[in-house]
C-alpha cells in the first residue's frame, strides 16, 4: 500500500515539504528505521511534535513515503531508458541497473539507500517494486509492456512478458542488495549482474 502524508503535509509550501523531508532523510541515513527518531527529525526540520503528527501517523509513514516518491522517480527513469534503448529489455536493465549504482555511489544517497537495503523486509520490497508491476499499478506496468521489444523473446503472450519483467527485478534487487552487504565495487557489480542477465537471456531468447 502506498504511504500517503496527511492533507495538511500537502498543504504546506514546497520548501516546507522538503525541509521536513530532508531532515527525515537525514535520520534514516544515519540510522535504520527501526532506530530512527522523530525527536531528531523534528529538530533538524524546526518543527514542532505536534506539527509532525499533523503531517505524517509516525516514523514509519515518512520512511515509506520517502521511498514511494524514490521509487516513482527510479521506474520513471526506467521507462526513458527502455525507450531509448528501443524496448530492448536486458540492455535496459543494464543501463537501469548502472543509473542506480551511480545513484547510490553520490554522497548524500550512499548511507540512506545501505541502510534501507540492508534492512530489506516485505514492505521495502513492496514499496520499491510496486510502482513496476503490482496488480495496481498494471495500467503503468501495461505502458511498459507496450515499450518492450518482444520480437526476440520466448513468450506466448503479455503474462509471460510480466513473470519474465519480475524474475529480472528480483534478481536485479539481490544484486543491488550485495553491493552493501558485501562492499561491491561499480565495476565488479556491474560485471556480476551482467553475467546474470547474460544467462537470463539465453534462456528467455528464443532458439
Amino acid at each position: 500500500m502506498k504511504s500517503l502524508p496527511k492533507p495538511t503535509f500537502l498543504n504546506l509550501s514546497k520548501e516546507k515539504q522538503e525541509g521536513l523531508l530532508k531532515a527525515a532523510k537525514k535520520e534514516f541515513s544515519r540510522v535504520p528505521l527501526n532506530e530512527a527518531s522523530i525527536s531528531n527529525i523534528i529538530k533538524d526540520a524546526g518543527i514542532p511534535r505536534g506539527s509532525f503528527y499533523q503531517y505524517f501517523e509516525d516514523k514509519e509513514d515518512v520512511f515509506y513515503f520517502l521511498l514511494d516518491e524514490h521509487s516513482t522517480r527510479n521506474n520513471e527513469r526506467f521507462i526513458s531508458i527502455l525507450k531509448m534503448n528501443e524496448g530492448d529489455l536486458f540492455q535496459s536493465f543494464i543501463d537501469w541497473f548502472k543509473s542506480i549504482l551511480i545513484t547510490f555511489e553520490e554522497q548524500e544517497n550512499r548511507q540512506y539507500f545501505k541502510n534501507t537495503f540492508l534492512n530489506m523486509n516485505y514492505r521495502i520490497e513492496k514499496a520499491i517494486t510496486q510502482n513496476i508491476y503490482e496488480e495496481k499499478a498494471k495500467s503503468r506496468f501495461m505502458g511498459i509492456i507496450h515499450s518492450i521489444n518482444s520480437e526476440n523473446l520466448n513468450v506466448q503472450n503479455e503474462e509471460e512478458l510480466h513473470h519474465i519483467f519480475k524474475i529480472m527485478t528480483a534478481v536485479m534487487l539481490r544484486n543491488l542488495i550485495s553491493v552493501f552487504a558485501r562492499e561491491i565495487h561499480m565495476n565488479d557489480a556491474m560485471k556480476a549482474f551482467s553475467l546474470e542477465l547474460d544467462l537470463l537471456k539465453r534462456g528467455f531468447y528464443k532458439k
